[in-house]
Order: C-alpha cells, then structure tokens, then sequence
C-alpha cells in the first residue's frame, strides 16, 4: 500500500477523528466516525484497516491516567505524525497469547499477537497483554526492538496492509510506556461497547457492491426495482440502521448480520458482472475477497456463532 494514502488521511485530519480537540483531533461523535469507515471501506479496505487500528491507542491514551505518556503521545498521533497499531494477543478468548510479568520498572511480555496490521508503517503498537492476576495491562511500545519479531501474514484479501505476527521474547515494558491495567471483565465490557465501528466496513464493502451491481444492471438495461441492485439497497439501509440502532446485548447480532450481508452482495456482484469477475484486475473480485475477510476480522465469539447459524440457515446454501 503506498504510504501517500496514509499521508492524505493525516493531512485532512482523519487520524485525529476520535481524538479531542485540545490535541488537535476532530472529537468527532460515533455516528460521524462510522460514517466515515463506510465511505472508505467502500473505496480502500486495506488502507482503511491500516488506518483504522490507529485509533484504539488514540482512544487509550485519551482515556489514560498515565498523563506523561498522555502529553507526549496524542497530540502527534492526532495529526497523523505518529501512526500507531493494535496488537490484541493478551485478550482473544482463551489462554492468553502475550503475557505480562511483573518485574522491577514495569514487565516483561511473553508471547505473541497476531494481525498487527500496517507493519514497517506505524511507529508504535498498542498493545495488550495478561498479567498475573489476569488483568489486562495495555502499553504503547516501540514497533521496533531487538526482543520483538515479525512474521508476514500472506492474506488472501487486505494483503497490501502489512499484516504480521508479532512474538515478544522478555520484552521489557517500562512503567512509563502503560496506558492502563485493568481487570479483564472491564476490559470485556469496554470492548463490547465499542463493537460498532468495524461493522462500517461491513457496510463499506456492500455499498460498493451495491453502487457496482446497479451500474452493471443499467449497462445491460436491466436497471429496474424488482432487480436485485433495487432490494439490495433497500437492505443495506435496514442492515445499517440494526446497526446504529443496536445496544451491547443486540450488537454481536447485528454484526453478524452485517458480515452476512457483505458477502452475500459480494456474490450477487460477481454473478451480476459475469466472468469477467474473476479476472484478477476487475473489482468484484476483489470486493467477494474483502466480504469473505470481513466474515473473521473483528469478530468475537457471539458474532462467531450469530453468523455461522445466519449462514448454515441461508436459503442460497441451504
């Protein structure tokens, strides 16, 4: 991915959109920042996956009683001067991938994390491990040292994004570098009320398709509402408000239904363009490729399991 697409997203001031104003961030609402995944999911996926992992250490640090770390961070983070990542290996459900030991001066991170997204295009990585007692002790550290690796992740879809693994071996963390360590049921409960901005890139990728499947109907002068272009747009608006509308019990549900979404108008895409689909060059190919990610990335166990009962009860597969 070129890094003049990250350039453009700083110099318009979108890498500060969930960051407050006194740091130089848009303090952008949520229904402005998930706006604006839609509109670029729909034209880059892989810049806006990059871009999107900037803004959980935003939000961090914003939030953070760590206020050294607080000062010196956000404000180039906001203007895009700094770009950062996620490594999210302390909290996937299960044993936790990276653990945190605490030593003198801090701790020492053990393991690994997988998907950190925008590689060699970041300068620090949010990231988040287990301690002791189980909590979850997040920390913005260096992309590069001696005592972190990186494995390239080749990707089938998004693969311009850099994405690696990352393995820490004694990985010392300074005090000074900890944005906050809290209990893993706060962490959960925080993380269950921030769900929604990845299902914008669900709708993202099935708003092209849509736009995509309506110019191709009108080409072969098919463009009429009993189309599928026609029906599918009148379901992206019900599919986005369940969205908008969804509180933290209803959400995995709605992003279930969101991901199914994607793929399906990915497919009625293709089938609409014809063979020249599977060209490698053409869009909708493309586009099938990013619904089918979009069915794993950002998911947790209960969108997990809404979506694969959402797709074994499909009429097209059933």
């Amino acid at each position: 991915m070129p890094a003049a697409h990250l350039d453009a997203l700083a110099a318009s001031g979108l890498y500060g959109i969930a960051g407050p104003a006194g740091a130089g961030g848009l303090d952008a609402d949520l229904p402005t920042f998930c706006n604006a995944i839609e509109i670029m999911a729909g034209s880059c996926l892989a810049t806006t996956f990059v871009w999107l992992q900037h803004h959980s250490a935003v939000r961090a640090l914003r939030a953070s009683a760590n206020v050294p770390l607080r000062d010196a961070w956000l404000e180039p983070l906001c203007q895009g001067a700094q770009r950062a990542g996620i490594a999210l290996g302390g909290v996937r459900p299960g044993p936790p991938l990276l653990r945190a030991r605490t030593v003198t001066g801090g701790y020492l991170f053990n393991g690994s994390a997988p998907w950190v997204t925008g590689w060699n295009m970041i300068d620090v990585v949010y990231t988040l491990a287990r301690d002791e007692e189980g909590s979850v002790v997040a920390a913005l550290l260096p992309s590069h040292a001696a005592s972190i690796t990186a494995r390239s992740l080749d990707l089938i879809a998004v693969n311009a994004s850099r994405t690696v693994e990352l393995s820490f071996a004694d990985h010392f963390v300074p005090a000074e570098l900890v944005t906050s360590v809290v209990p893993l049921s706060q962490w959960q409960a925080t993380d269950a009320a921030g769900l929604r901005p990845n299902g914008s890139l669900s709708i993202g990728v099935a708003a092209r398709c849509c736009i995509m499947i309506t110019g191709s109907q009108s080409e072969r002068g098919q463009g009429r509402d009993d189309w599928p272009g026609g029906a599918l747009r009148t379901e992206l608006a019900s599919v986005r408000a369940a969205l908008d509308n969804a509180d933290v019990g209803s959400m995995p549900a709605a992003r279930a239904a969101a991901a199914e979404f994607a793929f399906r108008a990915a497919g009625v895409l293709v089938a609409t363009a014809g063979s020249r689909s599977i060209l490698a060059a053409e869009d909708p190919q493309r586009l099938a490729r990013e619904a089918l990610f979009l069915l794993v990335f950002g998911s947790r166990p209960a969108i997990k399991q809404s979506l694969t009962l959402r797709l074994a009860a499909s009429p097209v597969l059933g």
